[in-house]
């Protein structure tokens, strides 16, 4: 006999070779049927696994939602492989994990498959389920194995890659197997609640020198309500897209001809872009930060002095070598800024010096990578560098902190977290830098954050190459976890720069550097802002803030033309609709301009001398003097001075 213990505290006795679904029928027939998987000793496993010794045993149901979850999706995937491998005869599968939202596979297939072709695959998946077959889970050797797959060089590929084992986990369903750890579900009829979503290319192994597979991406859940829940939560998302509303609302456009991850900024965008850099500059002009202008590119040896060339060149674009000299576009405007502190003598009095600019910078992202202006090859950055005493630190985190907590109340973003990126301590050949600074500076980020009483939770292998981070994630309306601001600590650089100020005892000691990016990327921001308010902009950061639409041109037209230059005169930004259509189109096409106030001038209008608005999203009319208008348009553009 073994023992389990079970999460109450009870222990239960079985016969050595018991299987959990055995256990969890003896405890209740209601907990075998809602069990997904269990946990033995605190690791996942299948429902079929024998009970060989003394262990703590739990049972997972739907209501330990992302375990369940994880485990549905990985079966899922298993399920869609089947699927493929019965309708396209010779199909090869390279892998197919569960996600964060669902799950992907990646298929090498012997004829092209698009998104109309999802609906079959989905019908014969839907077989499957009504099939109801038996997964299995058995152990085979290496040798064993390879002999199943012989067919399949990525299972090949898989199999070798496992190390400290002479065997590999096998998953079977039917006719199909698979090489996997699970777990998985007991039989693919739990597998009902399914949707696939999307069809997309992705080389194998993230390796661009491999081949190019299919990926389909999916989703499971285990209620059909929750699937319709995630369904129309998708619906939502694509009604957010800032790839979509960006287009629509002329905010940014692409071209391949000018660059792949290359955004132009058109008209709409760039005022967004002006006021956003002016809102945070003038922030940071009162809280003594330098702005300054920088070179979008450096000499080779700036970044090997700063370590980016050791430990940044992959995603640098390559050097240009002109008049005997190598240069680089850059990636990040630390170095620069370094150069620009060295060049004069500081006191300690002189500190915290606070140098800030808006600055263009390139990085070359993947191309599958690319993600309309979230995630581009060339990007301005929010940045600033902040060097300072030792014990000044704690000061200056709260105070930066404090601004981005500020930033955030006047944009109402709410869900986000703190997030200390440390080192790997296991991986450390991707920093520079010695143990004790890296121990150092870790420990008196951790307390500062501790004396701040700011709550954060902690990253291993998220600290950027030179030191820490506290990182804000944000979370946005469609669903991506995004990195806006960042705060990071660094003795590195100062060090590689031999950067001094002159201590209150005469002596030359180095300054300790804080990175800073509040708004972050621009780019990104302006994607995280358009998402969030669905192109919906305050009053104070729209493009177009009033569009005049005059009813009648012959007798309208002048009236309309005084009111413009009215409002241009107190600095509104102001179109007018002079078209020859009708009046509802035009109210509509504003509508869908997301432009806040739209005016209709009719006879009224003109003989009382006033202005009838509508805002956006409403329905309802106000008549208001002209002055009244242009007061509360300015109480706008003001609100958050």
């Amino acid at each position: 006999m073994v023992k389990i213990s079970l999460p109450d505290g009870s222990i239960k006795e079985v016969e050595k070779g018991t299987l959990a679904i055995a256990v969890a029928k003896e405890l209740a027939p209601s907990l075998a049927k809602k069990s997904i998987v269990c946990k033995m000793n605190g690791v996942l496993k299948d429902l079929k696994e024998e009970i060989n010794e003394d262990i703590s045993l739990e049972f997972i149901t739907a209501d330990n939602k992302e375990e369940s979850f994880e485990v549905i999706n990985h079966s899922a995937a298993h399920l869609l492989a089947q699927a493929m491998q019965r309708l396209y005869k010779g199909t090869l599968c390279g892998v197919g994990p569960a996600i964060e939202e669902g799950f992907y596979y990646d298929f090498l297939v012997p004829q092209p498959v698009t998104n109309d072709d999802l609906a079959k695959i989905e019908a014969e998946m839907k077989k499957i389920v009504k099939e109801n077959l038996p997964i299995n889970h058995y152990q085979l050797s290496k040798d064993e194995a390879k002999k199943l797959f012989s067919y399949d060089k990525y299972k090949i590929e898989l199999i070798d890659a496992v190390k400290g084992s002479d065997t590999v986990g096998i998953y079977e369903q039917g006719e199909y197997k698979d090489v996997c750890r699970g777990p998985h579900v007991i039989s693919t009829g739990a597998l009902k609640n399914f949707k696939l979503l999307s069809v997309a290319g992705a080389y194998w192994r993230g390796d661009s020198k491999n081949d190019v597979l299919t990926r389909i991406y999916g989703t499971c859940w285990n209620t059909a309500e929750e699937l319709e829940a995630y369904l129309q939560l998708l619906e939502e998302r694509k009604a957010r897209d800032h790839r979509k509303l960006g287009k629509q609302l002329g905010i940014f456009m692409f071209d391949d001809l000018v660059g792949r991850g290359l955004p132009m900024w058109l008209p709409n965008g760039f005022i967004v872009r002006r006021l956003l850099a002016d809102y945070i500059m003038d922030k940071e002009y009162d809280q003594g930060y330098q702005h300054v202008m920088t070179p979008s590119l450096g000499n080779v040896e700036l970044y090997k002095t700063s370590g980016h060339w050791a430990h940044y060149k992959d995603d640098m674009f390559p050097k240009m070598d002109v008049d005997e000299e190598s240069y680089v576009l850059r990636p990040m405007n630390c170095p620069h800024h370094m150069v620009m502190y060295r060049s004069t003598l500081h006191s300690y009095r002189d500190l915290p010096v606070k140098i800030a600019e808006i600055a263009n910078d390139f990085r070359f992202e993947a191309s599958g990578a690319l993600t309309g202006i979230e995630r581009t090859r060339a990007f301005s950055q929010n940045d600033a560098h902040i060097f300072c005493r030792e014990d000044q630190i704690g000061e200056i985190f709260k105070e930066v902190s404090q601004l981005i907590l500020d930033v955030y109340n006047d944009f109402g973003f709410k869900n986000y977290k703190f997030r200390l990126s440390l080192r790997d301590p296991n991986d450390t050949e991707k920093y520079f830098g010695n143990d004790a600074l890296w121990e150092k500076s870790e420990k008196e980020l951790r307390e500062v954050l501790n004396q701040l009483g700011v709550d954060y939770y902690e990253a291993i292998g998220e600290a950027a190459f030179y030191g820490p981070k506290l990182d804000v994630q944000v979370r946005s309306a469609i669903g991506h976890d995004v990195t806006l601001s960042t705060i990071q600590l660094d003795y590195q650089l100062p060090e590689r720069f031999e950067l001094t100020y002159i201590n209150e005892n005469g002596e030359k000691v180095r300054p300790v550097v804080i990175h800073r990016a509040i708004l972050g990327s621009m780019d990104r921001f302006v994607a995280f802002l358009i998402e969030e308010t669905k192109g919906v902009f305050p009053v104070w950061l729209a493009p177009t803030q009033v569009k005049l639409i005059p009813v009648n041109l012959e007798y309208h037209k002048e009236f309309t033309d005084k009111l413009y230059k009215k409002l241009k005169q107190a600095r509104i930004r102001v179109k007018v609709d002079y078209r020859e259509e009708k009046l509802g189109y035009k109210i509509r096409e504003a509508q869908m301009e997301k432009v806040p106030y739209q005016l209709v001038i009719g006879d009224n209008e003109v003989k009382n001398g006033t202005v009838t608005y509508r805002q956006y999203g409403k329905q309802e009319q106000t008549t208001v003097s002209i002055d009244e208008f242009i007061n509360m348009i300015i109480k706008h553009n003001n609100e958050l001075n």
